[in-house]
């Protein structure tokens, strides 16, 4: 499987949220699992720019894509 182009402490960075890795699992523990009929961008955890950055990025397919799916996976 070929690597994101961006890894999961960049996304957390770009969303204004800690990124050590202690930090990055504390908030997938906190806030998983997210249930199967909520869109990730959708989550009530989300402030309105970090919730429209999650859905631009998903809809326009961009670079940031892939690694916003694996935090989306992660959270299910």
């Amino acid at each position: 499987m070929e690597q994101p182009v961006h890894p999961l402490e960049e996304l957390f960075k770009q969303l204004g949220l800690p990124t050590e890795p202690e930090a990055i699992d504390r908030f997938i523990v906190t806030h998983a699992p997210l249930a199967a009929d909520v869109a990730l961008a959708d989550a009530p955890f989300w402030t309105p720019a970090q919730a429209a950055f999650l859905r631009e990025e998903i809809l326009e397919d961009a670079d940031w894509a892939e690694i916003v799916d694996h935090l989306n996976a992660a959270l299910r």
